[in-house]
C-alpha cells in the first residue's frame, strides 16, 4: 500500500519542479549574501557613511538583468554634504550593491536623500548673488517635519512648485536645518548658529530653534554678549535675552570693550545705557558710546565727526550719566570730545564745583549695579600663638557651586602684628586653565576684618564644576587665619562646596587656613 502510494505522487512532484523552473529566467542568479556580520550601525548616521557602514553582499557574474530585477542606487549629491571626500553611492555602482536594502531604519534610508537629486520633487535657490545654492529636496519630508512646509506645498493655497528662491537664508543655515529633517541630526558652529536660528525660526522648527539657542548659551561670554541680546531681542528669546543681561550686568567693562558691541542696533544701545544694574564706570560707558556712535556713521555712509556722532545717537547720548564720572574723567573725556554744546558743558563743571548747582539733562546719580555677595567659609578665627605665616608660598582651596555666579574677587586676613601692606597674587583656575588673575597689594590694619582683593572683571562660574582659588601674599609673615572650616556654605540662594586643593603649599584646606570668603554677583 505504502509502495503505491509513493509511486502515485512522483509524477506530480516531477511536474512542480517543472513549472518553478520555467518560471525563473535563465539568465537570473539569486545574489549570495556574504556570511560577515555587517558593522553595528553608529549613534549619528552621516550620509557619506552609509554605504561603507552596509552588509557585503556578493554578485554573481551575469550577462543581463530583467527589468522587474533591475537595482537602484542613488547618484552623487550635487555638492559635498562636508567635505570633497564624503559622497554618496555613484550611479555606476547601480549594478553591484542594493542601497536600499542596506539601510537598517528609516532615518538611515532618509539620510541617504538628503541633499540628493534622486527622487527629489522640488529645488531650493538659497542665497543671494554668487552665494545662490541649488538644493534639492523632497515635500513629503519636509511637510512632515515643518508646518510652513506643509501649508507651502500640500496647504489649501499651495501650488504645484518645482522651484522655490529663498534669498533671505544663507545656504549652509538652510543645509542645517534640511539635514535636521532627514536625520535629526544637528550641527551647529559659531559662524552659522545665528543664521540656522534665523531658518529655524522662520520654518517653526521648534526643537532645531531651542538647540540654537542652548548652543548660544553655552557659548555665551562677555564677548558675544551684547550682540547675542541684540538678536535675542530679534528672535524673541527670552530666556538668552535674560543670561545676556545676567553677563553685561556683571562683566559690563568687558562687554562694553568688545568689538560685537559696535554691532549692536540702537534700540539694543538704549536699552544698555538705561541698565540700572550695569556694573561699569560711567567713563567706560561713554568710551564705549563713542565706539559705537564712530562705526554706526559709517554703516550709514556719514563723515565720523562729533556732529554726525551726536545725531546718530539721538536720545542715547543723554543716557550716559556724565555728571557721576568724577570732575577729572570728564575734564579729559566728554568735555573734550566735542560732543556737547558749550552751554551744556559749562553747567556739568558747575555741577561738579557750584553750590547752587543747574538743571541738567543727563542722569547724576550713580548707577546702582549688583549687589555684591560674601561667602565666608570659617566659624572662627586665630592668631599669635598658633602663629600662622605668609611666607609666599601658595594658599588655594577648591569649590564648586550649584548656579551660575560672578566672581569677583577674595576676602583675605591680613596681620596680626599691627597694620602692615600686602602684595598679593590671586587666580581663579578651571582643570589648570586661568580664569583670572591679579597682582596688587592691600593694607590691613591688625584686625581680624577680612581685606577685598579682586579681578580686573568679574569671572563667570558655572554650576556643578570644581575650581581653585589661589593667593600668594608677601609681607608681615604672623596673620589671622580661619579654623573651624565648613564643607557646605549656603550663601543667599547659592550653595558652595569647599574641598582641599593640591596647589595648597601652605597649609590651606577646608578644615582651616587662608582664603576665608570668596565675594561674588549672582
Amino acid at each position: 500500500m505504502m509502495a503505491a502510494m509513493t509511486k502515485s505522487c512522483l509524477p506530480a512532484r516531477q511536474k512542480e519542479d517543472e513549472d518553478i523552473n520555467q518560471e525563473v529566467p535563465q539568465n537570473y542568479i539569486v545574489p549570495a549574501v556574504s556570511p560577515t556580520k555587517p558593522s553595528s550601525t553608529p549613534t549619528t548616521v552621516q550620509p557619506h557613511l552609509l554605504d561603507s557602514a552596509s552588509a557585503p553582499i556578493s554578485w554573481q557574474p551575469v550577462t543581463a538583468l530583467p527589468a522587474a530585477t533591475a537595482l537602484s542606487v542613488p547618484p552623487s549629491s550635487t555638492e559635498p554634504l562636508s567635505k570633497p571626500s564624503d559622497c554618496l553611492p555613484t550611479a555606476q555602482s547601480s549594478d553591484e550593491r542594493n542601497w536600499q536594502a542596506s539601510q537598517v531604519c528609516v532615518r538611515d534610508r532618509n539620510a541617504v536623500m538628503f541633499n540628493n537629486p534622486l527622487m527629489s520633487d522640488v529645488t531650493f535657490c538659497v542665497g543671494t548673488g554668487h552665494n545662490i545654492k541649488k538644493i534639492p529636496a523632497h515635500k513629503y519630508v519636509l511637510a512632515t517635519g515643518s508646518s510652513v512646509f506643509f501649508a507651502m506645498f500640500f496647504g489649501g493655497l499651495s501650488e504645484d512648485v518645482k522651484e522655490v528662491e529663498i534669498p533671505d537664508v544663507e545656504p549652509v543655515a538652510f543645509q542645517n536645518l534640511l539635514r535636521y529633517l532627514y536625520t535629526d541630526e544637528i550641527q551647529l558652529e559659531a559662524d552659522n548658529v545665528l543664521a540656522t536660528l534665523y531658518a529655524a525660526k522662520k520654518y517653526i522648527i521648534t526643537h532645531l530653534a531651542q538647540a540654537c539657542v542652548s548652543y548660544l548659551e553655552t557659548s555665551l561670554s562677555a564677548r558675544n554678549a551684547c550682540v547675542l541680546l541684540s538678536q535675542g531681542r530679534l528672535f524673541e528669546e527670552v530666556h538668552l535675552m535674560q543670561r545676556c543681561w545676567e553677563v553685561i550686568d556683571a562683566q559690563a567693562e568687558e562687554a562694553l570693550r568688545s568689538e560685537g558691541f559696535c554691532d549692536i542696533d540702537h534700540k539694543t544701545l538704549e536699552t544698555i545705557l538705561s541698565r540700572e544694574t550695569l556694573n561699569a564706570r560711567e567713563a567706560s560707558v561713554f568710551v564705549a558710546v563713542m565706539r559705537w556712535a564712530e562705526a554706526e556713521c559709517r554703516r550709514q555712509g556719514h563723515d565720523v565727526t562729533a556732529e554726525n556722532k551726536r545725531q546718530v545717537l539721538g536720545p542715547c547720548l543723554h543716557l550716559i550719566r556724565m555728571p557721576a564720572m568724577s570732575l577729572e574723567e570728564f575734564a579729559n573725556g566728554p568735555a573734550q570730545s566735542g560732543m556737547l554744546t558749550p552751554q551744556e558743558t559749562m553747567d556739568i563743571f558747575l555741577h561738579f564745583t557750584a553750590q547752587n548747582k543747574p538743571e541738567l539733562a543727563f542722569n547724576c546719580k550713580h548707577r546702582k549695579g549688583l549687589m555684591q555677595y560674601r561667602v565666608h567659609r570659617f566659624q572662627s578665627s586665630a592668631y599669635r600663638s598658633n602663629q600662622w605665616r605668609y611666607r609666599g608660598r601658595c594658599d588655594s582651596i577648591q569649590f564648586s557651586v550649584d548656579k551660575r555666579i560672578f566672581i569677583v574677587g577674595f576676602g583675605l586676613y591680613g596681620s596680626s602684628n599691627g597694620g602692615a601692606e600686602y602684595h598679593v597674587r590671586i587666580e581663579l583656575k578651571k582643570n589648570g586653565l586661568v580664569l583670572g588673575q591679579n597682582v596688587t597689594k592691600f593694607k590691613s590694619d591688625g584686625s581680624s576684618s577680612t581685606f577685598p582683593v579682586l579681578f580686573d572683571n568679574p569671572v563667570q562660574v558655572e554650576p556643578e564644576a570644581f575650581y581653585t582659588a589661589s593667593a600668594v601674599l608677601d609681607g608681615s609673615e604672623l596673620s589671622y587665619f580661619g579654623q573651624e572650616g565648613l564643607a557646605e556654605v549656603q550663601c543667599g540662594k547659592v550653595t558652595f562646596q569647599f574641598q582641599c586643593s593640591s596647589d595648597s603649599t601652605n597649609g590651606t584646606g577646608v578644615q582651616g587656613g587662608q582664603i576665608p570668603e570668596l565675594l561674588f554677583f549672582c
